[in-house]
């Protein structure tokens, strides 16, 4: 049985993961879960899954959920019970799904005890791809994506060799401004855009995909995880969500990884690889799907693409400078600060203004991204 520690119980991905655990409890258990603040949440899955440590970053709301729960499981708190659970607590898994640049440190910590890495948490790798990828196989750690994208291309590989690939092509929704011209971009209202077409994903990820962000940050994970240059990552848009992605091999084949359009399955996979488990709850009916339609992605409307490709050109901070100035972003678009068609022109801004270590340690990609945080919050001030 594999024990599974989840960053992020209460978000989606974790929320998926545990389902898929609740159907093979003989497979997998649960050892640790984290939360921000949701402890409501959480203390239903403690009852459920009874974690022997769960952290809670929110101090106030781990001390309610110690009043409320006793010693009937250890409670941590802060980043420091999120770094903790991942050094100490016993597992095989570790599911980090935890939204942006939080998700970095413990999963680190997670590599260099040489687990294996169900990665949902996409920034880890855009921030710092290269360290990651080199601690990966210093520990030898395994990073399994479970993005629906990458988890396809890592499908398609399986049993190919890297000198095969002609490009991999992933695929994107193109989200709900697909057909919408860049003008109209000024009034699109916050509901507007938390309203994605295919996918049931929290506030800051679908916010991503309304601006097509989320595809960049998938191109520079891409290009960490698959060890390819940016000409040879390659996006096509895909209205039906169906294929998750594509490889373009030397010889002209393309394989292709389908299904109904569900984190479930890329979230087993991860748990259960080199393996395949019998899981008949999400079928997919090839002749009642219809058309696949496949699309070039505007550039020119969604500025987002454009500047993650630009980032992994310049490297260094930039793709860390990028994450954290979407991330700030997207919270001032939340709270009604800026225009949906500023968040764009905001991490140009920070791009230009910030400056981009050539050498990204990790000591300077905490203070890019600080930098970046510190400059954005003071243009609002």
């Amino acid at each position: 049985m594999k024990k599974i520690l989840i960053l992020g119980s209460t978000g989606s991905i974790g929320k998926n993961a545990l389902d898929i655990i609740r159907n093979f409890k003989e497979e997998f258990s649960v050892v640790g879960l984290t939360v921000n603040d949701n402890i409501d949440l959480l203390e239903e899955q403690i009852n459920e899954f009874n974690p022997a440590t769960v952290v809670v970053k929110n101090n106030l709301k781990a001390k309610e959920l110690r009043e409320r729960i006793g010693t009937r499981c250890r409670i941590l708190e802060g980043e420091e019970g999120l770094l903790e659970i991942t050094k100490f607590e016993d597992y095989d898994i570790l599911l980090s799904a935890i939204v942006g640049f939080a998700g970095l440190k413990p999963t680190i910590e997670a590599i260099k005890k040489g687990k294996r890495i169900a990665l949902a948490n996409k920034e880890t790798l855009v921030v710092a791809g290269e360290i990651i990828i080199k601690l990966s196989n210093q520990y030898h750690s395994e990073i399994i994506p479970v993005d629906s994208e990458h988890s396809a291309i890592f499908q398609c590989l399986v049993g190919e060799d890297k000198k095969d690939i002609n490009k991999i092509i992933l695929t994107a929704s193109g989200g709900p401004f697909l057909n919408k011209s860049k003008e109209e971009f000024v009034n699109v209202t916050i509901e507007e855009a938390l309203q994605h077409p295919n996918w049931k994903m929290g506030n800051k990820i679908t916010i991503d995909s309304a601006t097509m962000m989320n595809k960049g940050l998938e191109v520079i994970e891409a290009f960490w995880l698959f060890g390819l240059s940016k000409d040879q990552i390659d996006i096509a848009i895909h209205p039906q969500s169906i294929i998750h992605s594509m490889v373009e091999f030397k010889d002209g084949s393309i394989k292709a990884q389908l299904s109904l359009p569900d984190m479930k399955l890329p979230i087993l996979y991860a748990f259960s690889y080199p393996h395949r488990l019998n899981y008949s709850q999400i079928l997919t009916d090839i002749k009642k799907i219809g058309q696949l339609t496949f699309f070039e992605p505007d550039f020119d409307k969604f500025v987002c693409l454009k500047l993650a490709y630009d980032v992994i050109e310049e490297g260094g901070t930039a793709p860390c400078i990028l994450n954290a100035a979407n991330e700030m972003a997207v919270e001032k678009f939340l709270k009604g600060k800026i225009k949906f068609s500023q968040i764009p022109e905001l991490i140009k801004e920070a791009l230009d203004v910030v400056n981009n270590h050539s050498n990204a340690t990790l000591e300077n990609i905490f203070e890019a991204d600080f930098r970046t945080r510190e400059f954005i919050n003071n243009k609002f001030k």
